[in-house]
């Protein structure tokens, strides 16, 4: 019984994470372009749909906002303090020269991969909290939302 318990429970929390993370690197990618202002307008879309589907209490609001504010955080730490380049110029940079920028290449990656794990484990620990705020009958809506929509958040 407790292995099955602690079994759900991993997959449950992978489960939100990939959702929420798969829901940052989606508007990490696809929403680049766009303004603070118009990021805050879908993250109060996304909320509300959330908070629609799942009829959420206000603790377990409270925590999904947390959850929010920690992947708005994440988001602007991948993003880094390149404002002024989108990820398509930084792309046209490393191929600018007669050669491909290696070194300018690792240094962009090794840049984005020690903001998510600076952030990882805040990240986790807010989609986990939220997870294991909900009820068994709204984590079930979470587990079927993602077998429906899993092939979406395996595009990257």
């Amino acid at each position: 019984m407790k292995k099955t318990w602690i079994k759900r429970g991993l997959i449950g929390l992978l489960s939100v994470g990939v959702l929420f993370g798969g829901l940052a690197a989606y508007a990490g990618n696809r929403f680049s372009h766009m303004s603070e202002a118009d990021i805050a307008r879908v993250r109060v879309h996304v909320i509300e749909r959330v908070q629609k589907e799942l009829v959420l209490d206000a603790t377990q609001q409270a925590k999904l906002n947390t959850l929010a504010d920690v992947l708005q955080q994440q988001r602007a730490a991948i993003k880094g303090s390149s404002a002024d380049a989108s990820p398509h110029e930084a792309m046209q940079r490393l191929v600018a020269g007669n050669a491909f920028d290696r070194a300018g290449a690792q240094a962009l990656m090794d840049q984005k991969l020690s903001a998510v794990q600076k952030a990882g484990p805040e990240v986790l620990t807010a989609a986990a909290d939220f997870y294991d705020s909900l009820r068994p009958d709204q984590q079930e809506k979470v587990r079927a939302f993602m077998a429906r929509h899993g092939d979406r958040f395996s595009r990257g």
